[in-house]
C-alpha cells in the first residue's frame, strides 16, 4: 500500500508540473512585446508573444531559474515571486491563483475581478425566481445588498432595519418574536460568525461589525466568549407567521467563485407544517392583501 501512495503522488506531481509548464507557455504566448514596453524584433522575432528570458528580466528573477519553472523543476518558490511572474504575464486573480496551486503553494484570497463586478441584476433575477420562498444577499460583512419579497413577507426584512443580517438576527423585534428556535440557532450564527472572522484576522471591517454586535446584544457577547466555531452551513428555522402560522425553513448559505465578497442565502421550506403551500400564499395576491393589515408579531 505505501508503494501504491508513493506512485499516486508522484503521478499527481509530474501531473501538475506538467501543467504548470503548459500554462505558464500558453500565458507567455498571449502577451506581446509592445504590451511590455519591449520592442518586437519585427519579422526575427519567431516566438509568439514573449520570450522566456524577456519574462525572467521583467519579473527580475533568473534567467535559469524561470526556465526551470516553466520545465516544472522540483526548485523552491515563494509566493512574491510568483506574483512578479503573474504580473508579467498579466494574470487575472483566477489565474494567479492557479498558478500558485500548480506550483504548490497555498493560494492567495480571492478578489472579484473588475469584469464580474457588474453581476447584481443578474443575482437579483436569481432571488427572483426563487420566490416564494425567501432568498437575500449579503456582503462579507452580513451587510444586506438585496432581498426578494418573500424575504421581506417571511423574515420582516424591510428598509427601516440596520440592513445587517446579524445585527437584526441579535436586536430586531420581529425576527425574534417570529423565531421560535431562535436560542439555538443564535450559538450556529456566532459560531459561525467565529469562522469568518478567523479567516480574516486583520480585516478591520469584521472587527467593527463584532464591536457593533458587542456593544448592542449582551446575548450576542456571551456567546462570542464560549469560542464555538462552525463553517457556513445550512440552518433549520422555525418561524410563527402573525398570517399562517408555523414555517419549517432550511436556509443555505452559498457562494458565486466569480463573486467571493458575496454570500447567497436562500430558504427551501421543509416538509413540515405545509410549509411550500403557506409560502405559496403569502406571494399570491390574496396573500398579499393580507399583509397590508397590521397584524401583532
Amino acid at each position: 500500500m505505501p508503494d501504491v501512495i508513493t506512485r499516486a503522488g508522484t503521478a499527481g506531481r509530474d501531473r501538475r508540473r506538467s501543467e504548470l509548464r503548459e500554462f505558464l507557455m500558453s500565458r507567455r504566448a498571449r502577451v506581446s512585446p509592445a504590451e511590455v514596453g519591449l520592442p518586437d524584433g519585427g519579422a526575427r522575432r519567431r516566438t509568439p508573444g514573449l520570450r522566456r528570458e524577456e519574462v525572467a528580466v521583467l519579473a527580475g528573477v533568473g534567467a535559469s531559474w524561470y526556465q526551470w519553472l516553466e520545465q516544472g523543476r522540483d526548485i523552491s518558490v515563494s509566493p512574491q515571486v510568483l506574483d512578479a511572474v503573474g504580473r508579467v504575464l498579466r494574470l487575472s486573480n483566477t489565474e494567479r491563483r492557479h498558478l500558485y496551486v500548480l506550483a504548490g503553494l497555498n493560494p492567495p484570497a480571492a478578489e472579484v475581478e473588475p469584469s464580474k463586478r457588474d453581476m447584481c441584476e443578474g443575482l437579483r433575477r436569481l432571488i427572483d425566481t426563487w420566490m416564494p420562498y425567501p432568498a437575500h444577499i449579503m456582503d462579507r460583512y452580513y451587510n444586506c445588498v438585496l432581498y426578494n419579497d418573500a424575504a421581506a413577507t417571511v423574515l420582516g426584512m424591510r428598509p427601516e432595519t440596520t440592513w445587517n443580517c446579524i445585527l437584526d438576527f441579535f436586536t430586531d423585534p420581529l425576527y425574534r418574536s417570529r423565531a421560535r428556535n431562535w436560542e439555538h440557532n443564535a450559538r450556529t450564527v456566532v459560531a459561525q460568525f467565529r469562522a469568518t472572522c478567523a479567516a480574516n484576522p486583520d480585516d478591520e471591517g469584521f472587527q467593527q461589525v463584532l464591536a457593533d454586535l458587542t456593544g448592542a446584544s449582551a446575548e450576542f457577547a456571551a456567546l462570542w466568549e464560549e469560542r464555538d466555531i462552525e463553517d457556513a452551513g445550512q440552518i433549520r428555522k422555525e418561524l410563527d407567521h402573525p398570517l399562517v402560522g408555523l414555517l419549517s425553513l432550511e436556509s443555505t448559505a452559498l457562494q458565486v467563485p466569480a463573486r467571493p465578497d458575496l454570500t447567497i442565502v436562500l430558504h427551501t421550506p421543509l416538509e413540515e407544517a405545509n410549509t411550500a403551500a403557506k409560502l405559496e400564499w403569502l406571494a399570491s395576491p390574496e396573500g398579499r392583501r393580507g399583509a397590508m393589515y397590521p397584524v401583532a408579531g
